[in-house]
């Protein structure tokens, strides 16, 4: 059994995200500062730190809780699925891109908070085990990947209507003060995806010209 990596790159990214969201909820709770770093889709194009700002902003300390809890099952998810450093940086690249991808169709006014961000972790995840040799842990991959696209996809409220139960599951859960928003989870699965593939990709194309690569290409044939 392989040690867990407590200072992988994957754990320190969790770990800041948690420590942040943290720090900002205990240092502008219930302040004005709040509203000028969460997501307003009408605004980011002129403030663009919102894309960055919005994933640490919390609206109660019950959603604070769920997301760190979020973010320490991300770092076991991590550790279990082996992911590498470019699979870190896939994470960090979505960060933004999940904001950016919910603030396209949302209706929400005002959002905030990690659920997103997470998201995308568990599909970066589920990527890098399906990338792996072994068939045990690519079907995980498959399992984990399909359950996580099946419950974004009935968080959804046009898949609710279509199926007749807009009225039995409400699209939005909500809790006093704040709501979490689907179209956040379905832009993290996307973005997700989209960067592990994107840094997968650039992987194999720096091996592809790397001198090294062709010269072991060289050796087999």
């Amino acid at each position: 059994m392989r040690p867990l990596r407590f200072l992988s790159s994957w754990t320190l990214l969790a770990l800041v995200w948690a420590a942040a969201a943290s720090m900002l909820w205990l240092g502008c709770r219930d302040t004005p500062a709040l509203r000028l770093l969460d997501a307003q889709p009408v605004l980011w194009r002129i403030q663009p730190w919102r894309l960055w700002t919005a994933a640490l902003v919390h609206w109660s300390g019950l959603h604070l809780v769920f997301n760190l809890a979020g973010c320490a099952a991300l770092m076991a998810w991590g550790h279990a699925a082996d992911v590498k450093l470019r699979h870190t940086l896939a994470w960090l690249l979505a960060w933004p891109l999940v904001q950016l991808g919910f603030s396209a169709f949302s209706g929400l006014p005002h959002y905030g908070g990690l659920s997103g961000v997470l998201h995308a972790g568990v599909a970066i995840g589920c990527w890098a085990l399906l990338r792996q040799s072994q068939a045990p842990r690519r079907r995980i991959g498959a399992l984990v990947l399909l359950g996580l696209c099946l419950k974004v996809a009935l968080e959804q409220p046009w898949l609710l209507q279509a199926l007749g139960l807009d009225e039995a599951v409400a699209p939005l859960i909500g809790a006093p003060g704040w709501v979490v928003a689907s179209g956040a989870h379905l832009a993290g699965l996307v973005a997700g995806l989209a960067c592990a593939a994107l840094v997968d990709g650039a992987a194999r194309l720096r091996g592809w010209f790397s001198p090294c690569a062709r010269d072991d290409r060289a050796a087999v044939h």
